[in-house]
């Protein structure tokens, strides 16, 4: 649509200011065919919508199983739809409160009961009020300990800071050292959670130790938390997605089944009590760095905190509730015996750290969240998580059987709760009947497990999905292993080392079929881009590589779908599993502390009261939880100067690429003025943003991080770096809005949307947008050269669901457009179609200008994976 400059053209421009004025013909910068074909105004948006066709990547027929997938394509596709309508709003969300208002209701009389930073202000009752930071002398004071103990500085070096001299005393600290600070914090600072401490297990006649807290000191500890007092959950609801009530949400854990039903029971026994649901988290991790010593750490935090709490580390809403002991028993040489003492040896310990849980499971006790409400409490175990090999021990569910269903290796009609109930009363029987009534309901023989005599518990419903292990380790590790037999590792590392960049995609510059001990990361980023790198590549004996592309998107399809945030009845309730992450912030650290005295916890807990302090916050008023989709909102952001002034628009072509930039600026005026006539412009220097657009989460729940980057798009230009080649430009691909609302993705769909090139961010000097606009017309801060691609086809590809786009041209040349920087919604990456084999002189950095065909990459991240599925 644009014509290209025509060679040698000049004007009289001014150095600093744009200037309009009216094109007459064959006068100024553009030639007669220009003005025709790019600055008239049309009526509607440019660029014109071209002819769509079929993008279909295989030659044959449409067979049944075609129109099977077609199906389960829709199914999915709806309830992709449901998911989305509830997260933008469109339908709302209707909630259905537990029917006996008495359930998680506070308790009349409180009148002992005090919010937990007023209790903790109660140990400083000596101290004058003006002193906020006390036990510490001035805010200098305490944010140097905070630093300090909060950073990861060693004593050491903290020591030798505080040696050099005149350092303490031009900071006026209260101490002069490590030890002086140690001796504060442990005798002035309260003690915020329960201590250790150390009992000793014994079985088959040898004695083992075991550190643990007290659990009932522990959820109290979190429940009481002032931080969480305001999101808390204290009885169940059922949400759904429409008002018909129809299509239920599943997201926090009050919203699950589980709670409800339980909560019927409890109500039976004891009606008006508030569930407190135990999340319990073990995984075997070694730690110490020599003579291999490891344990069994074991985490605990409640369901009463939402899972997006939970799953920040930096929220503190897990607490290292024990560490079990780890042993070989090398003495006992059956390996039978061997596994059977192992296990009775983790659930004994388990079940002496759980004990508590029996009595104020059923009976309740009075407890007081972080705003002094007091309510009658049950702590109920609800959900263990774990890898594979945890599960297994803690259900004694034997090696490659389900731990959820009631379905054997080999047949049907297996296991049931009461079933393995009844089989565990029978020990008093003896050995071998009680050995035989296991094998029969299909676990292991293990005396007492530490669920057995827990109130409402069921081990089977309690274990929750293993994603790290069961999918990306187990499924993705062997998924990779037969894509690279069967279509060659060389073309598959080949199509990695030429993937454009995109803010979600890790380059794999040595590929990624000869990587070893992949990580969990290290998986999920090679989903991002698997199904795309493998279309069209070349397979034995020229097979059709259909039936292997649906393959891999089911199996992708499934993988993002069970790591849904919020689930509805139309899809799988899968949960995310983070026990990993834990290892290194409790347990690790936990246990090569060297100060018994919990200092990194009573810092923690004196940061909490100190801005609780500060900010005047005395009272907190009641919140309803919300589905999470509704917790963020994404803020576009843009750095606030311009990385360069007055370049020149030729500069900005050269370095850039933005090859129409001046023609597509001009018409962009045109358009904004809502004129008929075509312009030109005299002047050309502008200023340049030469970073990145960024689209950040803002939490409006104050959930912890403020902002979170979700998302970001690059536009730089060419560098030189002092070597002989300079730095390549970077110009990220969008998808960028056509209407006025270019955030609702899910009403507009694909026709309201097209991907385009970002080569330029600028903004037009102040002093010209006088010249060129009205007072009347508000022009946008920011704005955006665009090089686009060609309309979304009808839908998607029949074979693995990616959508085929190539460059929008117009007698040859590329289509662009100046838009606001709003329009632009977010990144998109698109996958070259790099054929049987991919060009060798393709790289990353020019690959979207050397490539004429993509896919746009559907599982670039859950987000994205949401709205075009």
């Amino acid at each position: 649509m644009w014509a290209p400059k025509q060679a040698g053209e000049e004007g009289g421009y001014d150095k600093d200011e744009f200037v309009l004025a009216p094109q007459q013909a064959g006068d100024g910068n553009l030639d007669d065919d220009a003005l025709d074909d790019s600055l008239i105004v049309e009526p509607e948006w440019e660029p014109p919508v071209e002819e769509r066709e079929d993008h279909g990547s295989m030659d044959d027929p449409v067979t049944a199983e075609d129109l099977a997938d077609e199906a389960d394509q829709e199914h999915q596709h709806r309830a992709h739809n449901n998911i989305q309508a509830r997260a933008q709003g469109q339908c709302g969300c209707t909630v259905v409160p537990y029917p006996d208002p008495c359930a998680g209701q506070r308790i009349a009389n409180q009148a002992n009961c005090h919010a937990a930073n007023v209790e903790y202000e109660a140990h400083f009752v000596d101290v004058e009020k003006e002193n906020l930071y006390h036990p510490f002398s001035s805010k200098m004071d305490w944010e140097v300990v905070r630093w300090a103990k909060l950073c990861g500085l060693s004593l050491t070096a903290f020591s030798d800071l505080l040696a050099i001299d005149g350092v303490s005393e031009c900071l006026a600290l209260s101490f002069k050292n490590a030890n002086e600070l140690n001796s504060i914090i442990d005798h002035e600072l309260p003690t915020s959670r329960p201590k250790f401490k150390r009992e000793q297990i014994i079985v088959a006649g040898e004695a083992f130790d075991v550190y643990y807290h007290n659990v009932i000191e522990c959820v109290r500890s979190l429940y009481s938390d002032p931080d969480f007092a305001q999101y808390l959950a204290f009885a169940p609801e059922r949400h759904y997605a429409d008002e018909d009530e129809t299509i239920c949400l599943f997201h926090d854990m009050h919203t699950r089944k589980w709670w409800w039903g339980t909560q019927k029971k409890l109500d039976q026994h004891c009606p008006g009590g508030t569930i407190i649901p135990i999340i319990i988290l073990s995984d075997k991790t070694q730690v110490t760095l020599f003579r291999n010593k490891s344990v069994y750490p074991v985490y605990l935090t409640i369901g009463n905190i939402p899972k997006e709490i939970r799953c920040k580390l930096s929220c503190g809403a897990h607490i290292l509730l024990a560490y079990l002991p780890s042993t070989r028993l090398e003495h006992i040489t059956n390996k039978a015996s061997h596994r059977r003492t192992m296990a009775n040896l983790y659930h004994a310990c388990l079940s002496r750290v759980l004990a508590p849980l029996k009595s104020v499971g059923l009976d309740g006790l009075h407890m007081a969240s972080g705003d002094g409400t007091l309510r009658r409490c049950h702590l109920l175990f609800a959900s263990f998580i774990g890898d594979y090999p945890e599960q297994l021990l803690a259900t004694g569910i034997k090696f490659g059987e389900c731990l959820k269903c009631d379905i054997d290796a080999d047949e049907m009609g297996s296991n049931t709760a009461p079933e393995v109930l009844d089989a565990l009363a029978t020990l008093d029987e003896g050995n071998l009947s009680f050995v035989h009534a296991c094998l029969a309901v299909g676990i292991k023989p293990i005396v007492h497990p530490f669920w057995e005599d827990l109130p409402f518990a069921n081990i089977f419903r309690a274990i929750t999905p293993d994603i790290l292990h069961q999918l990306y380790q187990g499924l993705v590790k062997h998924l990779l292993g037969w894509l690279s037999a069967a279509c060659g590792a060389a073309e598959i590392d080949a199509h990695c080392r030429r993937l454009p960049l995109n803010h979600h995609i890790c380059l794999f510059s040595k590929g990624i079929t000869g990587l070893s001990r992949i990580s969990g990361t290290e998986h999920a980023q090679i989903c991002r881009f698997l199904l795309s790198i493998v279309i069209g590549i070349r397979l034995p004996n020229n097979l059709n590589g259909s039936r292997l592309l649906r393959a891999v998107q089911g199996l992708l399809d499934f993988l993002y779908l069970a790591q849904y945030p919020c689930h509805s009845s139309e899809t799988l309730q899968l949960l995310i599993d983070y026990t990993e992450r834990l290892h290194i912030d409790y347990a690790k650290d936990a246990y090569c502390a060297t100060n018994h005295k919990d200092e990194f916890e009573k810092i923690l807990h004196h940061k909490k009261y100190v801005n609780w302090r500060l900010t005047g916050d005395h009272c907190s008023e009641p919140y309803h939880l919300r589905p999470p989709d509704m917790t963020f909102r994404r803020l576009q952001t843009m750095t606030k100067h311009p990385s360069a002034k007055a370049v020149s628009i030729d500069k900005l072509v050269e370095d850039y690429g933005a090859t129409y930039f001046r023609e597509a600026l001009a018409r962009y005026i045109v358009q904004l003025n809502h004129a008929n006539d075509p312009i030109t412009l005299s002047g050309q220097a502008l200023d340049v943003l030469a970073l990145d657009i960024k689209w950040l989460s803002v939490d409006a729940r104050r959930h912890g991080d403020a902002t979170v980057t979700l998302d970001s798009v690059h536009a730089r230009p060419q560098r030189n770096s002092g070597s002989q080649s300079p730095l390549a430009r970077r110009s990220d691909t969008a998808l960028v809005g056509l209407g006025p609302d270019t955030n609702d993705v899910v009403s507009a769909g694909t026709e309201g949307f097209r991907v385009g090139q970002v080569r330029a961010i600028f903004a037009l000097p102040s002093k010209s947008i006088p010249l060129l606009f009205p007072p009347t017309i508000w022009v946008p801060n920011h704005l955006a050269y665009i090089e686009w691609f060609t309309p979304f086809p009808p839908a998607p590809d029949r074979h693995h669901g990616l959508y085929k786009l190539s460059r929008s041209l117009h007698g040859g040349e590329k289509v662009a457009s100046v838009v606001p920087v709003a329009n632009i919604v977010r990144s998109v990456h698109l996958i070259p179609d790099f054929g049987a084999v991919v060009p060798r002189e393709w790289t990353s950095d020019t690959v979207l200008d050397d490539c004429h065909t993509f896919w746009l990459n559907l599982y670039l991240d859950r987000y994205t994976f949401c709205i075009f599925k």
